[in-house]
């Protein structure tokens, strides 16, 4: 096992009716900023419940962040959290609204240009703004980690970025949020997690056989309970296991004392900022294709996957590979969530500008072992087409 800090100080209210305990969890003297998305929490209740939960407080609202969250909305929460003198924000959405909600955290009292949090990927954040979180799409895990990812549209960047200092306080996660999401939402929200967990389970062996039973169990659930969710929509034990799989997938846990590979991720973040893609489509789009390129340097991590995950057993070590990668692809595509380049529109004539992005973003050793060349990632994207 490698060596590890674990430190998650996000407190979790997690079940049915939780909004309300917001009156104990915000300051009673806090003036609040909401902040929330294209307007589905208005429309589903959820807003109304938080509004109630907030009486007595100075309560402002900001709407209009986008599901890839962009530095040019975020600048205007900012403006208007300075403007208003606004001391507390609370998330009402998915992982882009919590996301967006730590950038103008971090961002309302930055003394430089707030873009160089990106630049320096949150290592010169200082202090942030205190700020809770109401989850409704599970999905990022982002209600409980300290980390987030913002889209520059002027430089077409999508960037990550993770400070200590913007961990959300709480987050009340309530399974009922998700009753009226689309299937498109549901399936996008399964896959991400189940990367999520991937990125840091597949990679090669650290010892570490109570993380690998960790990741090994949110996998099994995701695969077990995702398509129920699709099929039994008001189902509320599905809609909860698959929350709290969500929020595990990606709050520190999992992942301590392992190497982690995240290439997946940051090609994929090129293609959302070229080509609009959501972030789970492009994870869908490249994982399969990554793990079948780099198939030597994690053939014992994708052996034990085929074996626990997927319960294969015929077959040479290769045979096993490439079905496990298989059933991958094909729960994906269960999940509602195509797999391919072309299914979106894309051809080979879009990988060289993916791959220029790459580049202008220094993301060319990618990979628990630095070893994701610009080439890797040219064969990575032609596998996908």
């Amino acid at each position: 096992m490698l060596n590890f800090d674990f430190h998650n100080p996000t407190r979790i209210l997690f079940g049915k009716g939780r909004i309300a305990d917001l009156a104990k969890a915000v300051p009673a003297t806090a003036r609040v900023l909401i902040l929330y998305g294209g307007g589905s929490v208005r429309s589903n209740g959820v807003l109304a419940q938080v509004q109630a939960a907030l009486q007595g407080r100075v309560v402002q609202e900001f709407g209009g962040i986008e599901p890839n969250p962009t530095y040019e909305t975020l600048m205007q929460a900012v403006e208007q959290v300075r403007r208003e003198k606004l001391d507390f924000l609370l998330a009402v959405g998915g992982g882009s609204v919590i996301d967006g909600t730590k950038f103008v955290a971090a961002a309302v009292n930055f003394e430089d240009d707030p873009w160089k949090i990106m630049e320096k990927r949150g290592g010169n954040v200082i202090s942030a703004l205190p700020f809770g979180s109401v989850l409704t799409l599970p999905a990022t895990g982002s209600e409980m980690n300290n980390g987030g990812v913002i889209t520059r549209k002027a430089l077409k960047a999508k960037m990550p970025f993770s400070s200590k200092y913007v961990f959300p306080q709480f987050s009340v996660l309530d399974p009922t949020t998700t009753f009226t999401l689309p299937p498109r939402q549901v399936g996008n929200g399964v896959v991400d997690a189940f990367v999520h967990v991937m990125e840091q389970y597949l990679t090669y062996p650290a010892n570490a056989p109570l993380q690998d039973r960790f990741a090994e169990g949110l996998l099994q659930t995701l695969i077990e309970e995702g398509p129920k969710a699709l099929a039994e929509p008001l189902d509320y034990d599905v809609r909860a296991n698959i929350m709290w799989c969500a929020t595990l997938a990606l709050n520190g846990l999992v992942g301590a004392g392992v190497p982690q590979d995240w290439a997946t991720h940051m090609v994929g973040h090129e293609l959302t900022a070229l080509h609009g893609l959501d972030h789970a489509q492009t994870l869908a789009i490249i994982l399969p294709s990554m793990l079948a390129v780099r198939k030597e340097a994690k053939r014992a991590k994708l052996l034990q996957y085929a074996s626990r995950i997927w319960n294969i057993s015929e077959g040479d070590d290769n045979q096993r590979i490439e079905a496990a990668i298989g059933k991958t692809r094909t729960f994906f595509e269960h999940m509602g969530v195509k797999t391919r380049l072309s299914d979106y529109g894309l051809n080979a004539t879009h990988i060289d500008p993916l791959l220029a992005q790459l580049e202008a973003h220094r993301m060319v050793t990618l990979g628990e072992h630095r070893d994701v060349t610009v080439a890797i990632s040219r064969e990575v994207l032609e596998a996908s087409l």
